[in-house]
């Protein structure tokens, strides 16, 4: 069958024909013809065998019958990565080269506002990951009422990476009739779950065995201790004829640490990994796929939607934590039929990781013996690598060097010696128990029971100073030590005989724990109380008339005898008499009273 027998137009045909493709993949031969029909498709297919074409030539057919609207993409193709939108992009440039039709690419890592310029245009295929996609629409730049088809791209990789969530929350953006495309390299319970989700009577399409490797593919592994891996990798490119490899590891860290390293030995490399910027990445792919370079040392960003002609070698520096992550990493090599070589470098505490692959993929993988390093064997009941989360370049320990687990069948721990007691300060004087008991019992005695604690503190009738006075020996620390006090009298605190609740151990001080400076524990001495002096009989102020007899008087009596109080200054009147005023001396060395007339007033009081 070719591609012509599959119902795609001549425009297409054409651009096909043009890249060197004359019979389509499996994949591609059932799910074209479905798409055409405008139904939901469910694809499964191992990778490398031509998922992105089989759903981008359909669509190319299905939208060049019209134009978009401004913000209102007519497509839309969500993808984990930026470099699998990438290849998608590449993709449809390619195959719709005849097509007048539009496209917008949204990732991260580039300018908003040139994105934002190609959706005011109108685009007819709008490829995003979520997150970039989530943005835009949150800022307004764009509307997803007119999406008529949706293809969700790698959904298992958008399940290891976190991304449902915001792949549910677009797709209840979309219209509900729409056609929804829905591909994957593997089929877990919760890839179905989705899938039953988002699709309305889905055509399955699978491909081979769900998680194999391509047939293409000759897979070997070394087992080696984790100082010889290195060593073994730099073996293994110097023996094999490496026209172009990828090396994977688990970490970003690794990631640079192993490049360097190959840089250092003379070789030709670059990385790649997710902390770099969108700019980098894009140079380095560059160089990559035009043979600049022949080494890219890389983390799993590169185990989807690399699509490199030509790929020889695959080398997985560390074995993957997934199985799955296996068989996408070695399936960037023996691509469109051709052939090619995987190595696995692991240790024997891989052993856990290595039987879940071998699990996965059903068959066997090839030991390669390598001169020079020693070969080990694995260790199928280790629980696996215990580096602290490091997958390399770390010798970490096991759980039997880290002391007891924690769970219900560990040993107890046996207990610390207690300390020695700590000698009290120079400055304060431990009273002996024995002494200050007798003292507490006196001073309780004198204060009288307590009833309640309210009424033993009401400080507005009572001054702290009159407090009683503590035992001299108890301002100071006390003869047991820190390490000596039970967890019920952590900190010196204990319950009082008379009820009062919480209250300061008789060993510390206060309030202020076991720090109280010397010279706030000492007892303050109370003033002592002034006693006012009789004032002199003559000094006496005469008892006031009742207020019948004030009412008899004349009113300036009455005036004169009320108290003075602070009023306006106002202008003095003349008076028409003299009136005398007696002042009366408060303390003997003061004069005798003077008697003053108005002719002695002064001037201005007169004249007023």
């Amino acid at each position: 069958m070719t591609f012509a027998d599959l119902g795609l137009g001549p425009e297409i045909l054409k651009a096909v024909e043009e890249a060197g493709y004359v019979n389509p993949t499996p994949i591609q031969e059932q799910a074209i013809p479905v798409i055409l029909m405008g139904r939901d498709v469910l694809g499964v297919a191992q990778t490398g065998t031509g998922k992105t074409a089989g759903f981008t030539l359909p669509m190319i057919e299905i939208l060049a019958g019209s134009r978009a609207k401004a913000r209102m993409p007519r497509s839309l193709i969500l993808a984990p990565t930026r470099e699998l939108a990438s290849q998608v992009a590449e993709n449809f440039e390619k195959y719709g080269k005849y097509h007048r039709l539009t496209m917008a690419k949204l990732i991260g890592g580039e300018s908003f506002g040139d994105q934002e310029k190609l959706l005011d245009r109108g685009v007819d295929v709008l490829i995003a990951t979520p997150g970039r996609l989530m943005d835009l629409f949150g800022r307004g730049r764009i509307l997803l009422n007119d999406v008529k088809v949706l293809v969700i791209d790698e959904a298992d990789r958008m399940l290891d990476m976190g991304f449902i969530p915001d792949v549910e929350h677009i797709v209840s953006l979309l219209p509900k009739i729409r056609q929804t495309l829905f591909f994957s390299a593997t089929m877990a319970p919760e890839i179905r779950r989705l899938a039953d989700a988002f699709l309305m009577n889905p055509k399955e399409i699978s491909v081979d065995t769900q998680s194999s490797t391509a047939t293409t593919v000759e897979q070997f592994m070394v087992v080696c201790e984790e100082q010889d891996k290195r060593e073994a990798l730099r073996n293994l490119i110097r023996l094999e004829d490496v026209k172009n490899a990828l090396i994977f590891c688990n970490r970003k860290r690794d990631v640079d640490i192993l490049y360097r390293s190959l840089v250092r030995h003379g070789f030709d490399a670059v990385q790649l990994h997710g902390d770099m910027a969108q700019a980098s990445r894009t140079e380095t792919l560059e160089r990559f796929k035009t043979g600049a370079v022949r080494l890219m040392v890389c983390s799993d960003v590169a185990a989807r939607g690399l699509d490199i002609s030509d790929l020889s070698h695959v080398f997985n520096f560390d074995v993957p934590n997934h199985a799955e992550d296996y068989v996408h990493r070695i399936g960037r090599t023996g691509r469109a039929g051709k052939l090619g070589r995987s190595f696995t470098i692991a240790t024997p505490d891989d052993g856990k990781f290595v039987g879940a692959i071998v699990k996965l993929i059903g068959k066997e993988i090839q030991r390669m013996p390598i001169e020079g390093v020693a070969e080990l064997p694995l260790d199928l009941q280790s629980g696996g690598r215990r580096r602290g989360g490091s997958s390399s370049g770390g010798g970490g320990r096991k759980r039997d060097d880290r002391g007891p687990a924690r769970g219900k069948d560990r040993e107890r721990a046996p207990r610390r010696a207690p300390e020695a007691p700590v000698p009290a300060s120079p400055a304060v004087i431990a009273v002996p128990e024995d002494v200050a008991a007798p003292i507490r019992e006196a001073e309780r005695d004198q204060r009288g029971p307590r009833t309640n604690r309210g009424s033993d503190r009401d400080w507005n009738n009572r001054s702290r100073n009159e407090r009683p006075k503590q035992a001299e020996g108890e301002h100071g620390r006390g003869e047991r030590s820190r390490g000596e006090r039970g967890r019920n009298d952590r900190g010196g605190r204990y319950r009082d005989d008379h009820g009062i609740g919480e209250m300061s151990h008789p060993d510390n001080v206060i309030g202020f724990g076991d720090s109280l400076p010397d010279f706030l524990a000492r007892p303050v001495p109370l003033p002592k109380p002034v006693e006012k002096a009789d004032a002199p009989a003559e000094t006496e102020t005469p008892a006031k008339k009742p207020a019948a007899a004030r009412k008899a008087r004349s009113p300036k009596k009455a005036a004169a005898d009320e108290p003075s109080a602070p009023v306006e200054k106002k202008k003095p009147v003349r008076k028409r008499a003299a009136k005398k005023v007696a002042v009366v001396a408060s303390e003997p060395e003061q004069p005798a009273p003077v008697e003053r007339t108005a002719s002695e007033t002064p001037a201005a009081d007169q004249d007023g």
